[in-house]
C-alpha cells in the first residue's frame, strides 16, 4: 500500500530540536572516489571565498567533511541570476566570489583544517549571450569570440535547428554538439580547446586545487573528457555532471572510465520513497535498484539543479523530511555522498544574496543562507559516515513499512522509523562492543562528552528505546562514551 502521510508532525519531534540552531565545535591524488578516510563532500554552493575560508576552519574540519565543492571560480558575464557563474568569459580567477588572492587563500585555509577542494568546472561551453559585453573582471566578449582564449573556429555549430539548440535529447550528436540553452559550445574535439581547457584546470591545481567537478559532461563526449584529463599536470579526484534520461543514447556508464558520475536517480527515487512509498524498499539500494556502481558513483540528496526542480527531490524546505533522507544518505554505504548546502529562494532565477553590485555577500547562516551542512542531524552524521567507512551493511530490519534499522558491521548503527506513530520499547540488535554510545541524531559527541541522549549497548549487542515518528537513532564506534 502507499502512502501519502502528514508531515506536520515533523516540528515537534526531537529530530529538529535544534535543527537551525548553529553548530557548536571546537576547532581538525584519485581519479575516482574521494580518497582518505575523511569522503564526504559539502557543497557550499555559491559562497564566497572567505566565507569558505572560515566555514573550512570553524565547521567543516571540526565536523569531519572531507571536501568542500565550491562554485566555478572563472570570471563570467555580469548579472545577479545564480546562472551567471556557469557562463565563462575568461579564465582568470576573479568572479563575484572573491579574487585569485583570496581563491588561492581558501585553499591554503581549508587544506590546513584537514579538507580538500573541489573546483565545478564549467568546461563545455563559454556565454550564451548573443550581444556580447563586458565580464565580471573586465574582459570583453562576443558569443564565439573570446579574445586571447576562443575564436568562431573554436565553436560547434550543429544547424539543426535555426538557433542551434539542442531540441532532441534522443540524438546523440545533437546533445554533444548543439548548444545549452544558446550557450556558445565549445569544440572539445579540438586539441587547441583541449590544451585550453587544461591550462585552466592546470593553474586551479597550481593553485592547490584537489579536483574538479566536471559541469555538463554529458554534452561532451566522455573521450574528449579523458583527452582533457589527461593534458593534466597531475591525477586528481573527477566527478562528472552526467543527467540519466530514460531510453537516452548517452548513458552515464559511458564516462565512469574518467572518475566518478552524479548519480542524479539517487536523489529521486530517495524522495519518493520517504513522501510516499515504504523505508523497508530501501535495503537494497543504490545499485540492486539499476543505479551504477558504488566505487564510481557520486550521490546527493538534492544539489543546486534539482532542487529547483519542483517535486522531483526533497529539499531545505522539507525540513524533517530532509534532516531524515540525508542521515540515510550518510549513514548507508553506496557510493559518494555529497551534502548540499543552499540559499533561500523563491525566483529559481535568483542568485545568493549580494551587495547592489552583485558582489555575493559573506555567508551569514540562518540569514538568506540554509546551511544545510550545518543541521545538527546532518552534520553529526558525517562522524558516522567516517566512523563506519569500509564497513559493510548487517543486522537489516524493517517492519514491512516505515520503520528500518541496520548496522554497519561491527562500526555503527542506526534505526528511523517514518511512522506516523512512535514505537516504544522495542530492543535494537546492533552488533556493537558494549558500552555507551551518544545518539549522535539528537546529540554532538565531542571530547568524550554527548550533548544528548545517551544509548547503552548490552554485552550481547543490544538497546531498547523509544523512538518517535519521524525520527531516528544513530550510534557509532567514533562516538562511544569512556
Amino acid at each position: 500500500m502507499l502512502r501519502r502521510r502528514r508531515r506536520s508532525a515533523l516540528l515537534a519531534v526531537g529530530l529538529l530540536a535544534g535543527l537551525l540552531a548553529p553548530v557548536t565545535v571546537a576547532a581538525p591524488p584519485a581519479t575516482a572516489t574521494p580518497s582518505g578516510s575523511k569522503k564526504v563532500i559539502a557543497n557550499l554552493w555559491e559562497w564566497n571565498w572567505p566565507s569558505v575560508a572560515s566555514e573550512c576552519t570553524t565547521v567543516l574540519g571540526p565536523k569531519g567533511y572531507g571536501y568542500v565543492q565550491v562554485s566555478p571560480p572563472q570570471e563570467h558575464v555580469r548579472g545577479n541570476q545564480w546562472w551567471v557563474a556557469y557562463q565563462p568569459v575568461s579564465y582568470r580567477i576573479e568572479s563575484r566570489k572573491g579574487t585569485r588572492a583570496q581563491f588561492q587563500s581558501m585553499v591554503n585555509t581549508c587544506h590546513a583544517a584537514g579538507v580538500k577542494v573541489i573546483v565545478d568546472a564549467v568546461i563545455n561551453h563559454m556565454s550564451g549571450q548573443d550581444a556580447g559585453g563586458t565580464g565580471w573582471a573586465g574582459s570583453s566578449y562576443q558569443h564565439y569570440t573570446y579574445p586571447g582564449n576562443y575564436q568562431s573556429q573554436d565553436f560547434h555549430y550543429c544547424g539543426r535547428n535555426g538557433n542551434n539548440d539542442i531540441a532532441n535529447y534522443g540524438d546523440r550528436y545533437e546533445v554533444q554538439n548543439c548548444e545549452l540553452v544558446n550557450l556558445a559550445d565549445l569544440k572539445t574535439e579540438s586539441d587547441y580547446v583541449r590544451t585550453r581547457l587544461a591550462t585552466y584546470l592546470n593553474d586551479l591545481l597550481s593553485l592547490g586545487v584537489d579536483g574538479f567537478r566536471m559541469d555538463a559532461s554529458k554534452h561532451m563526449p566522455a573521450a574528449d573528457i579523458a583527452a582533457i584529463k589527461g593534458k593534466l599536470s597531475r591525477s586528481t579526484y573527477i566527478v562528472q555532471e552526467v543527467i540519466y534520461g530514460a531510453g537516452e543514447p548517452v548513458l552515464p556508464t559511458e564516462y565512469t572510465g574518467n572518475g566518478d558520475v552524479h548519480e542524479f536517480r539517487y536523489g529521486k527515487d530517495l524522495a519518493r520513497v520517504f513522501r510516499s512509498e515504504r523505508l523497508a524498499y530501501l535495503s537494497n539500494f543504490g545499485e540492486g535498484w539499476g543505479h551504477l556502481p558504488s566505487n564510481v558513483s557520486s550521490v546527493f540528496v538534492d544539489n543546486h539543479d534539482t532542487q529547483r526542480d519542483v517535486g522531483g527531490v526533497l529539499t531545505y524546505r522539507d525540513r524533517g523530511i530532509y534532516a531524515l533522507a540525508n542521515a540515510f544518505m550518510l549513514a548507508w554505504p553506496y557510493g559518494s555522498p555529497t551534502v548540499m548546502s543552499s540559499y533561500t529562494y523563491t525566483n529559481r532565477d535568483a542568485g545568493p544574496p549580494s551587495d547592489g553590485n552583485n558582489k555575493t555577500l559573506n555567508t551569514t547562516c540562518y540569514s538568506g543562507w540554509e546551511c544545510e551542512h550545518r543541521w545538527p542531524v546532518i552534520a553529526n552524521m558525517v562522524g558516522f559516515r567516517n566512523a563506519t567507512e569500509g564497513a559493510g551493511v548487517s543486522n537489516w530490519w524493517d517492519n514491512g513499512y516505515q520503520h528500518i534499522a541496520f548496522s554497519r558491521t561491527g562500526k555503527g548503527f542506526i534505526t528511523i522509523n517514518d511512522e506516523d506513530f512512535a514505537v516504544n520499547g522495542r530492543s535494537y540488535y546492533t552488533g556493537l562492543p558494549a558500552g555507551r554510545y551518544c545518539d549522535v541524531i539528537h546529540g554532538t559527541y565531542d571530547n568524550g562528552s554527548c550533548s544528548g541522549p545517551v544509548i547503552t549497548v548490552d554485552a550481547n549487542g543490544w538497546f531498547a528505546a523509544n523512538v518517535p515518528a519521524h525520527d531516528a537513532i544513530a550510534i557509532h564506534v567514533g562516538a562511544r562514551l569512556s
